[in-house]
């Protein structure tokens, strides 16, 4: 990239940003070359929160490993733990029965909205904006204690098992669902009125960290980042599974591919999840919630391959299997890092203070990143 003649004769200068740094959303190391407030380069450093969990399943049984993945991605814990399960299903070729299915979308949907809302917040919280946290944490609230009432647990629920889900829904789950709708959808304006429309807000998005179509499919990029630059992506739609392909919604696209482009498709998203809840939420089956399997499961010799929607995008497991109890091999393909791959290319030649807006829309969970 050609730069300013000036600025060539300047001395590059090296900073590093974290590893554990306010602007970061985990322990996350950036080294950073820069001339004057310029970004001549950027080169993430991963490896502080490391636990070797692809490892750690590979030791575990077909139930037990599940649960390890709620640590990934921590605000998608429920629709990682529902891939798992799905790779173990297809395996097992067990069919889910119909109320299971119905309920992992409604807990799926309000893990999405509830993880769009933690964004939404941080992100005004990353760019100087306060105000944004307190309200995104007040109707989140509401989502977790429907979570903690259904499964006693607010963050890593650990709800899903082969063939179902482990508990039937409590019996205030429709009730509470049908009041956060309405609570939401009279609160959603708020989210507008305090960023989307906010003049400085838009000044430190709009035009700031462009990706085109063709080099968020060479990244890998995947989920709300990709979708903003025009790449039908959504597996929900392309590969549906647990019935998504009886419920209507649309794949949220934009052509623009900046920063402000990416925002705007986390705020439909939400619109999207609630307008999928509402055509659940009084159309949950009767019947079971839990199909019947072995209590000590074993896969067949061969290879699975699952993926799934999480609110950062694409999640895929690939499981060995040798005919045991616990896989031989277990390889996860996280949004995350693939997402993070495309942030030198978004930042080389902007400012400093555009890494913050980047790495705030591109929405990191390090975790994720980091197994």
């Amino acid at each position: 990239m050609e730069l300013d003649t000036e600025l060539e004769k300047q001395e590059d200068f090296i900073i590093n940003v974290g590893p554990q740094h306010p602007s970061t959303h985990g322990v996350l190391h950036i080294k950073l070359k820069i001339n004057g407030e310029t970004i001549l380069d950027v080169e993430p450093h991963l490896g502080y929160i490391h636990r070797s969990i692809e490892k750690m399943c590979e030791s575990h049984t077909y139930r037990q490993f599940i649960y390890v993945t709620s640590r990934m991605d921590y605000l998608s814990s429920h629709i990682n733990n529902e891939c798992c399960a799905l790779a173990v299903e297809k395996g097992l070729q067990v069919e889910v029965p119909p109320r299971a299915k119905v309920i992992r979308i409604l807990m799926a949907e309000l893990t999405r909205l509830a993880s769009h809302q933690l964004w939404w917040g941080c992100t005004g919280l990353d760019l100087g904006a306060i105000t944004p946290f307190f309200h995104a944490f007040r109707e989140r609230e509401m989502i977790n204690e429907i979570m903690e009432k259904t499964c006693g647990a607010r963050l890593t629920m650990n709800y899903m098992v082969p063939g179902g889900v482990m508990i039937d829904l409590h019996p205030d789950f429709q009730k509470d669902v049908k009041n956060f709708i309405k609570e939401f959808k009279g609160k959603i304006h708020e989210y507008s009125d305090l960023l989307t429309g906010n003049i400085i807000f838009e000044q430190r998005t709009k035009g700031v960290g462009l990706l085109s179509k063709e080099d968020a499919l060479s990244y890998g990029c995947s989920g709300p980042v990709a979708r903003a630059s025009g790449l039908s992506c959504d597996v929900r739609k392309w590969y549906p599974y647990d019935g998504y392909e009886n419920v209507e919604f649309d794949e949220v696209l934009r052509t623009e591919g900046d920063c402000y482009a990416r925002y705007l498709v986390r705020m439909d998203e939400m619109k999207q999840s609630m307008r999928i809840i509402e055509q659940l939420i009084d159309n949950i089956p009767e019947g079971e919630f839990q199909a019947k399997t072995k209590a000590v499961i074993k896969l067949p010799k061969g290879e699975f391959y699952q993926r799934v929607e999480t609110a950062r995008g694409e999640l895929g497991l690939y499981i060995v299997s040798e005919g045991g109890t616990t896989p031989y091999r277990i390889k996860f393909r996280s949004p995350g890092f693939s997402n993070l791959s495309v942030l030198k290319h978004l930042c080389v030649g902007g400012k400093i203070a555009d890494l913050v807006t980047n790495m705030a829309l591109l929405d990191l969970v390090i975790p994720d990143i980091d197994r």
